[in-house]
């Protein structure tokens, strides 16, 4: 092939595959066609995904397990904690009583207590969650641990790169705000060494009003999509469009395929929802974080992280009861119980996996014990809780477990490698598939297995 035709990356140019490429495709006939695809799956070992959409609901700061999903009501004082354990409606299974409407919808949750990772660090740890990979060593402090291009990419800038679209949706949207604190900037939230045109939309909301909108798909008064689209096709015949390949042009066609669709604006659009189901989520940034992540799925977005709270809002080292009693458990309970009522009633649940965690748990012991002190948990990655529910995961059922403390895994453990095949498989991504860094060398996607067991009632 003339050199001249290719990208910088080995890709054929879009003029080419106009010319060849798809003069290819005709002559290949749909039934050629298929059994290409069908011979690649084959080649490659990919497995057909059950799930159109994946919504990774992330505790930023570390959810303890001993105060949700993992209470230990018979270990000591210091270690069990001030909430009781309540039945659910999946019989021998129980929960924090602050989680009465998830207790209440428990067959349809997996619940795994024997997730586990070395990292406390929060900005090692939230890498390891949002990409299954550990971070690139950096240096030894926390500044030296921001995000990078040479991070490894988060789950939507891996389905983007490989399933690249010009329809106006985006593979990937993160929300309600970005995950950074002064300074730091958290990594794994965006396409890392893939470079920043395949990094997920960031959605901009106020996290402290639940009302607040991102305006930038708005059109100024006047602009609408088709007019926009027109202008567009009379740019591109009146002046020479650069070749894919060049990032800035794919980050403008991106940008205006997402304006011109319209259908990403008006997921964002709750105004015309009905308020009785607004008011089922809540009037709080949990809520309306997961309503919009909810039209987002439905109109068509894989991959929507909704990060409940901004960073370390999870992290209680202090106050620990108070907080989870008061400010955090009933929103988070209320907001994800609305979620998965909404997804179930418009037949999006089973084709919508739906993830829940933290980026590790929290210590088992309480501390301060002196009187007159305020307790708290500290980080603990050794071994913490995850949620899973939709997209063919096999409710009603507890996946591993932990010891009489709460601190260690007893059963078989599940590690963040083990959390991207999961995702990675049920969108039917190869988890052996090969990317390549920014110095070109290869690197396999996953080198976890996916949690089998998820999808079914078969001891681990």
């Amino acid at each position: 092939m003339d050199q001249r035709n290719k990208t910088r990356d080995g890709m054929t140019t879009r003029r080419n595959f106009l010319q060849v490429g798809y003069s290819g495709l005709l002559g290949m006939g749909l039934p050629g066609l298929l059994a290409g695809r069908s011979a690649t799956a084959a080649a490659t070992g990919a497995i057909p995904g059950r799930a159109k959409s994946v919504i990774v609901i992330l505790l930023s700061g570390g959810l303890g397990q001993h105060d949700s999903f993992d209470m230990k009501p018979e270990a000591p004082d210091g270690i069990r904690g001030e909430f009781k354990p309540i039945d659910t409606a999946a019989p021998g299974l129980q929960m924090c009583e602050h989680l009465p409407g998830l207790a209440a919808r428990a067959k349809r949750l997996a619940i795994v207590r024997s997730m586990s990772h070395p990292e406390g660090n929060h900005l090692c740890a939230v890498h390891r969650i949002l990409t299954g990979h550990a971070s690139t060593p950096r240096g030894a402090s926390d500044l030296d641990r921001v995000a990078s291009r040479d991070d490894f990419p988060c789950y939507a800038a891996v389905l983007d790169s490989l399933r690249r679209r010009s329809d106006g949706i985006p593979n990937g949207v993160a929300l309600p705000t970005r995950l950074v604190e002064g300074p730091l900037t958290w990594p794994g939230q965006d396409a890392g060494f893939l470079g920043p045109r395949h990094d997920p939309w960031q959605l901009k909301l106020d996290p402290n009003q639940a009302e607040s909108k991102d305006d930038s798909l708005a059109l100024p008064d006047g602009l609408d999509p088709a007019r926009l689209h027109r202008r567009r096709h009379l740019l591109g015949q009146t002046f020479v469009v650069p070749t894919t390949g060049d990032a800035f042009a794919d980050q403008q066609d991106a940008a205006l395929a997402l304006l011109c669709n319209g259908q990403v604006g008006r997921a964002l659009n709750v105004e015309h929802e009905d308020p009785r189901l607004v008011d089922r989520y809540g009037h709080h940034s949990f809520g309306k974080s997961l309503l919009l992540a909810r039209r987002l799925v439905e109109a068509g977005v894989p991959i929507v992280q909704a990060s409940m709270g901004i960073v370390q809002t999870w992290d209680t080292h202090t106050d620990n009861f108070p907080r989870l009693k008061n400010d955090l458990l009933p929103p988070l309970d209320r907001a994800v119980s609305a979620l998965l009522d909404d997804l179930d009633v418009r037949g999006l649940l089973d084709e919508t996996l739906v993830v829940m965690l933290g980026e590790f748990g929290r210590t088992p012991r309480i501390h301060p014990l002196k009187p007159g002190d305020v307790p708290g948990r500290d980080h603990w990655p050794a071994v913490f809780p995850a949620m899973f529910a939709g997209g063919g995961v096999v409710g009603g059922q507890v996946i591993g477990k932990s010891d009489r403390l709460g601190a260690y895994p007893i059963s078989r453990s599940f590690s963040p490698p083990d959390l991207a095949a999961t995702i990675y498989r049920a969108l039917g991504v190869d988890t052996g598939t090969e990317l390549r860094d920014r110095l070109g060398r290869p690197l396999t996607l996953c080198s976890g297995e996916p949690m089998t067991s998820l999808y079914s009632t078969a001891p681990v």
